[in-house]
C-alpha cells in the first residue's frame, strides 16, 4: 500500500511539473489546439481518468487477495 502511495505522489508531482510550465514555453500541439477549441479535451481528460481510476481499483482489490492468500499460506504454515 505504501509503494501505491509513493507511486501516486510522484505522478502527481510529475504532472504538476508538466503542467506547471508556463505556456509560451511549451510546444504547441495542433490536435491539443483542436481538441480544446471544441471542447473534446473534457472528454479526453475523463476517459483518462476514468480508465486510471479502474487500473488503481483493479491493483487495490489484486493487492487485497494476495495479502489474504499470504495469510491462508502463513497459516498453514503455522498449523504444521
Amino acid at each position: 500500500m505504501q509503494k501505491i502511495v509513493s507511486i501516486l505522489l510522484s505522478l502527481l508531482f510529475l504532472s504538476n511539473c508538466v503542467l506547471g510550465q508556463d505556456p509560451a514555453e511549451s510546444h504547441q500541439v495542433e490536435m491539443a489546439d483542436a481538441l480544446r477549441s471544441d471542447g473534446k479535451i473534457y472528454v479526453v481528460v475523463l476517459v483518462v481518468m476514468i480508465v486510471f481510476t479502474f487500473f488503481l481499483l483493479y491493483l487495490l482489490l489484486t493487492d487485497r487477495q494476495v495479502k489474504k492468500v499470504e495469510k491462508e499460506i502463513e497459516s498453514l504454515k503455522n498449523s504444521k
